[in-house]
């Protein structure tokens, strides 16, 4: 029997995103419009709407659909905003945030991350994305600041050139600490550097290349 995608659709948003608290009705229009089938791989299509992490490929995973939820209504994104991704993965989240704000720029260490999400969000119809193939945590520089930055893959901590990134009150989307017990922060920028954080929920995501914790070696 064929999978009735809207019907699974409805059902992950009413049943699984909205009760996590996700109450923003812009963030529950786009996740009910973007086709989050079409961003997964054809392997695991029937799976896009479970409450599950789904592999990538290079040890990396889709978010659950409650985590994206949470991050999009945790960035209050608008329509006027500049937003940038470290980690694109899928596309799904760029794809979402590209229908919430002017314009998203991603970038991901894999060129077939890259190039597939590229592929996707053309099938959907967004050209208000940019998306680059480049090493973030340590070597990669932004032309500009951006109103948001979402980072999609765990760091043992917040890189500290990131905060620069960010406009003084926009935000940083960040899933920091120690696996398996990382927390889901939203650190704001008040300027001059500083900053403020807010711990939202706990989650356990792979860490992005060059951000994993330190080895601790016991004697």
């Amino acid at each position: 029997m064929a999978m009735n995608f809207e019907q699974a659709r409805t059902n992950m948003v009413e049943n699984q995103v909205r009760p996590w608290e996700v109450l923003d009705m812009r963030v529950l229009d786009v996740l009910s419009s973007v086709q989050r089938e079409d961003f997964v791989d054809p392997a695991h299509r029937n799976l896009a709407f479970a409450d599950l992490e789904l592999p990538l490929g290079h040890g990396e995973v889709m978010m659950k659909p409650v985590v994206e939820g949470r991050v999009l209504q945790a960035l209050e994104l608008q329509p006027e905003h500049r937003v940038l991704e470290i980690g694109t993965g899928a596309g799904f989240l760029t794809a979402c945030m590209a229908r919430l704000s002017a314009h998203v720029t991603s970038v991901d260490i894999h060129p077939d991350f890259t190039s597939r999400a590229a592929e996707r969000l053309a099938r959907a119809g967004i050209t208000n994305v940019t998306l680059e193939t480049a090493e973030a945590v340590l070597a990669w520089q932004p032309g500009g600041v951006f109103d948001a930055v979402v980072i999609t893959g765990a760091t043992a901590e917040l890189p500290s050139r990131f905060i620069h990134w960010v406009k003084p009150g926009g935000r940083i989307f960040a899933i920091l600490g120690q696996s398996p017990a990382q927390s889901a922060v939203l650190v704001t920028h008040e300027g001059e550097g500083r900053q403020r954080s807010e711990s939202l929920f706990e989650t356990d995501l792979p860490y992005l290349a060059h951000a994993a914790p330190s080895r601790q070696f016991v004697l």
